[in-house]
């Protein structure tokens, strides 16, 4: 898969749009984990140094927009979950402070477009949440190109929403030259070098509770993957699942995966520290590590490591002393590796060591062989 690559682009002196990955948790409005926001700042450096100006856009949370007074005047709009709780300028504010160079970057409220949103410093302007405008979800061709006509180039630097067809997604690339940010094209080359020649053994593990989505997963990796390795309260759902599955995940004549299913604790909160020791002996062997979703229930209290997160935190802690390649997606996991202190640890490891993907539902999807129209769209 060879998208348009940036670099490669005559971008010098022109207006850019940058489609971002802006839903990040917030907390009394602050900004409670930036991880996704840090993946785009490679990309926006690179575009300020060629002399651009920025549109940056992207959404937050999940607007309700059946408030008539919000479709009619979506930025002042008050309503519940409204305004301020689903505003961007705490993200604003957030990229003022990590871009700032003097005391230019402040934030200043203002319209472009007719849209409303935030002047930063000179040269970035970032637009209210795309979401507050139901066309943004209908892939309105109109509000395509309403948004196509702020900017000259069009830039993808959002992974983690490309599994959408929505119109900053998939509307605005028809109408502007298009290219991947730097971080999208990277979440593309190691995700699709794993569906085609991984390094093995290949050990995929897959936890969390949404069966509904991953279930695909471990039907593709069980073909995949030299092993796949389910935890969480899916392993509990999958059991059942797969004796229904059994006949459509073993008709198959092709290479099939040891897949192991880890035993869950007495109140099923998390998976027995037995299984997680088994696991460990497997990811002992790999070449290549895949990890979506936690081994237990993650607690909203950040300050303490419950006793339903042992599971996940043995193998975290695992994953670091091993030498294969790791790749771990999923919000929940990268909440969990900050929470316990070794995002950052997994980050600076060498590009041939790890990957962080922004995606969870993208990744899934990437993985799962559908094709995402975000990427599909720069093709």
């Amino acid at each position: 898969m060879h998208l348009p690559n940036l670099k490669d682009a005559n971008i010098k002196g022109k207006t850019v749009f940058l489609r971002a990955d802006l839903d990040i948790p917030l907390v009394n409005g602050k900004i409670e984990d930036d991880f996704r926001l840090l993946s785009a700042i490679p990309t926006i450096k690179y575009i300020l140094k060629q002399n651009c100006k920025i549109i940056i856009a992207g959404h937050l949370g999940r607007p309700d927009l059946n408030q008539e007074s919000r479709i009619r005047n979506p930025h002042f709009a008050e309503a519940s979950r409204g305004k301020q709780e689903l505003s961007l300028k705490p993200v604003a504010e957030w990229f003022a402070k990590k871009l700032s160079h003097d005391s230019s970057f402040i934030i200043h409220d203002s319209s472009l477009g007719g849209l409303e949103g935030w002047e930063i410093g000179q040269n970035i302007f970032l637009l209210e949440n795309l979401r507050f405008y139901k066309e943004e979800k209908a892939n309105d061709p109109e509000f395509s190109k309403k948004l196509a006509s702020l900017a000259d180039i069009y830039v993808n630097e959002a992974f983690a929403n490309s599994h959408r067809n929505h119109a900053s997604i998939a509307g605005v690339p028809k109408y502007l030259p298009h290219f991947a940010g730097l971080h999208l094209e990277r979440e593309v080359e190691v995700l699709s070098g794993i569906l085609k020649n991984p390094k093995r053994p290949l050990v995929v593990i897959i936890g969390g509770a949404k069966i509904e989505t991953k279930l695909p997963l471990i039907e593709k990796m069980h073909k995949i993957a030299d092993y796949v390795l389910v935890g969480g309260k899916l392993a509990d759902e999958t059991k059942t699942l797969l004796k229904i599955q059994h006949e459509k995940i073993n008709s198959s004549s092709e290479k099939k995966s040891a897949l192991l299913i880890a035993d869950l604790n007495t109140d099923r909160s998390d998976i027995t520290l037995k299984s997680a020791e088994n696991f460990l002996q497997i990811l002992n062997l790999a070449k290549t590590v895949v990890w979506n979703g936690p081994m237990g229930k993650i607690s909203d209290d950040k300050s303490v490591i419950a006793d339903s997160e042992q599971g996940t935190k043995k193998l975290a802690e695992g994953l670091i002393r091993n030498s294969a390649f790791v790749v771990v997606g999923g919000g929940d996991t990268v909440g969990f590796l900050k929470k316990i202190c070794l995002l950052e640890t997994f980050a600076c490891l060498p590009k041939a060591r790890s990957h962080l993907s922004t995606g969870g539902g993208a990744m899934l999807s990437l993985l799962s062989g559908e094709k995402l129209p975000g990427i599909e769209a720069l093709l």
